[in-house]
């Protein structure tokens, strides 16, 4: 098991990758190098969490039909190869929309809308395999090998950036994402091999077929617990994930950083998140999970409020303290909260619930960055100066994670097992559906 949960954490380690290029150097030379608008850009970083309702579709339908023998392998593949691709084309939309806007906007869908696809379809994927591989002891293990590797591959891949593109020239950039892309498909492809075994078709009951879409989505609405929860991760994650477009061209308004400084950013970061992971995997099994998660959150609330006072102060002292509260507040609550997500599981409809975690995962990035790129521009309007459109979103987004932390305290695992565990309770998701 000790091999597969590596294999597991390489493959989220080779898609995370992927986006590291685009909201750690692509969204700072747009908005700040090239002074395209953050709507804009925005408009096309969420583009592929439009298709995150694809996400609980994905699940039910590998859980079902099988390709080749394998349930989750692929379709991980599928959307690697698109992901790749996705990140290889993006400096193109850069390059190109400083010379013919409209055909840099069509790039933009087509490179955006080609990761966010392949993220759709292999997130889903690799993490309905990692719980079925894990089994329920094992999924704290899984979970933190998973995001530890992940981690150090995106401050590896962060540090590279910083060193490979240290001011932006069109050909550095092309060359740069074509070698992360690269990186990424060698890596994913590596730890394919042999990972899951063959599925066995003959256990494989009809039952599921019964369900449409709107069934298996009204399968989440109809717990209490599991539509809280879906709303809890929509605000936090919106919050948390909103700020990855602000943070680089927030750097470069407010303290004048340079391109190879504010690609560093993700680095230092995710350097505390890692350190979080290792802290969340100690109090594992020894403190509350809502109690580590609750914690997490708080950090990250903080964090903003300190990335606001190093704006209204200009103190880049406080804005790496903002940020490394920021890294490692991600860190716990990420660790703690999906944990909770694995306990709010069905196991027999482990593909279904991982895809509405996964829905809510993309639809906050879509509300986040949305929020993030709108709310700055009219910000920015409003007060005649870029400096407090950014202030503003980081506000806004400590508000959603004090809301999000209040929440926290009505989500009760336990209840939500009782309640889909009862014997009537597909008839009731039946008859919602109607």
């Amino acid at each position: 098991m000790y091999l597969k949960r590596l294999q597991l954490a390489l493959i989220h380690t080779a898609v995370a990758m992927t986006l590291v290029p685009i909201n750690s150097t692509l969204n700072r030379v747009m908005i700040f190098d090239l002074g395209i608008s953050k709507t804009l850009f925005t408009l096309l970083a969420i583009f592929p969490y439009l298709l995150s309702p694809i996400q609980v579709a994905i699940g039910s339908f590998s859980d079902r039909h099988p390709l080749f023998g394998y349930r989750r392998t692929p379709y991980i593949l599928l959307g690697l190869i698109l992901c790749v691709v996705g990140v290889a084309v993006s400096p193109q939309v850069a390059i190109l929309m400083s010379q013919n806007l409209t055909l840099g906007i069509i790039v933009g869908v087509f490179a955006f809308g080609a990761w966010g696809m392949g993220y759709n379809l292999s997130a889903v994927s690799y993490l309905s395999l990692a719980s079925e591989l894990s089994g329920e002891k094992e999924r704290g293990k899984t979970i933190a090998t998973m995001f530890t590797v992940m981690v150090i591959g995106l401050i590896a891949t962060g540090i590279s950036l910083s060193r490979m593109v240290p001011t932006y020239d069109p050909v550095v950039l092309e060359r740069t994402f074509l070698i992360v892309a690269a990186s990424a498909l060698t890596l994913g492809l590596l730890s394919l091999i042999k990972l899951e075994p063959r599925f066995d078709s003959s256990s494989l009951t009809t039952k599921a077929d019964i369900y449409t879409i709107k069934q298996m989505t009204s399968a989440i609405t109809a717990n209490p617990i599991a539509k809280l929860f879906f709303v809890y991760l929509l605000l936090l994650l919106a919050a948390i994930l909103g700020q990855d477009v602000l943070l680089e061209p927030f750097g470069a308004q407010a303290f004048g950083m340079t391109l190879e400084q504010t690609s560093r950013i993700v680095s230092i970061t995710y350097t505390f998140t890692l350190i979080a992971f290792i802290v969340a995997g100690i109090l594992d099994g020894r403190v509350n999970k809502k109690y580590i998660a609750q914690s997490g959150n708080l950090g990250v609330l903080i964090g903003f409020i300190i990335i606001v006072i190093s704006g209204l102060t200009v103190s880049l002292t406080a804005f790496y303290l903002g940020i490394t509260l920021l890294g490692f507040g991600t860190g716990i609550s990420t660790i703690a909260n999906l944990s909770l997500m694995f306990d709010l599981t069905v196991p027999e409809k482990v593909g279904l619930y991982i895809g509405a975690w996964g829905f809510s995962n993309g639809l906050s990035r879509l509300i986040g960055l949305l929020m993030a790129g709108i709310v700055a521009d009219v910000a920015t309007k409003i007060t005649g100066d870029a400096l407090h459109g950014y202030l503003v979103v980081f506000g806004i987004e400590a508000l959603m994670i004090l809301i999000a932390s209040v929440m926290l305290y009505r989500i009760d695992v336990s209840a939500f097992q009782k309640q889909a565990h009862e014997p009537e309770f597909t008839e009731k998701v039946a008859i919602t559906a109607n």
